[in-house]
């Protein structure tokens, strides 16, 4: 006499079985419209300043923007000069301003 449990049964597939059912009967499935509707414009540049609350810690600055630019700072002064860099680069990137021969046609 054994002890091990008798060995498992293949299961037939259902005599309905044909094409999978993706959701289950009385499901609504139908494709909402996107919530937050877009208007064509997409951010180019970022700027990420982090300042924590205590005063003896040094905040840090990063301005990232598509056409390359990457530039890091720390330190209250340095943070202060990025922040005008980067509001400073929004009138002469590449991606933003428009070449002269663009408006020509």
């Amino acid at each position: 006499m054994t002890t091990h449990p008798p060995a498992a049964r293949h299961s037939q597939p259902p005599a309905t079985a044909g094409a999978r059912k993706v959701v289950a009967e009385g499901v609504v499935s139908a494709v909402r419209p996107d919530p937050r509707p877009r208007d064509g414009r997409r951010p180019v540049a970022w700027l990420h300043i982090c300042a924590p609350p205590d005063w003896q810690i040094a905040p840090t600055a990063r301005s990232l923007c598509e056409c390359g630019r990457d530039e890091r700072a720390a330190g209250r002064a340095r943070v202060a000069a990025l922040v005008a860099e980067h509001t400073a680069h929004r009138d002469t990137c590449p991606l933003r301003t428009p070449a002269p021969e663009r408006n020509a046609a």
